[in-house]
């Protein structure tokens, strides 16, 4: 992702909150894995899923 602008860099949309959300350089190794925009989200999500 070195030399992209920050307005081309890749989106997904958060399965908890549905905003999208933008790469990050510490989800570099693992973009694919992610799919949520925030630890809380994910915290979130967990919850739900869990009852």
């Amino acid at each position: 992702m070195r030399g992209v602008k920050k307005e081309h860099l890749p989106e997904k949309t958060c399965l908890t909150c549905k905003r999208p959300f933008a790469w990050r350089k510490k989800w570099e190794s693992v973009w694919q894995d992610v799919k949520y925009c925030s630890e809380r989200c994910r915290r979130q999500r967990d919850k739900s899923q869990g009852s």
